[in-house]
């Protein structure tokens, strides 16, 4: 899997977990639209991902662009763990 192609995936994930936290969002969505998440200031995962979904999206397809502007640094939702030496 291409550098982009893990970005993507990354970026699907988190749109996923948004729609889930902010369901009023969906409602913006239109049925059956092809989303194209784009990334501010990287440009060439835009033009990318750009490419990909309209190569992906069915004649007559609605598109639909979703522009992240910000993404906070990822961390670990591990509430607690333990180690054992083996």
């Amino acid at each position: 899997m291409s550098i982009l192609e893990t970005r993507n995936s990354l970026l699907g994930m988190e749109f996923d977990r948004y729609l889930r936290e902010h369901p009023e969002f969906t409602e913006k969505i239109p049925n059956n639209a092809q989303v194209i998440l784009l990334l501010e200031g990287d440009e060439g995962f835009n033009k990318w991902s750009t490419r990909i979904g309209k190569e992906q999206a069915a004649q007559d397809q609605p598109l639909l662009y979703v522009t992240i502007k910000n993404l906070a640094p990822a961390h670990s939702r591990i509430e607690e763990l333990s180690l054992t030496a083996g």
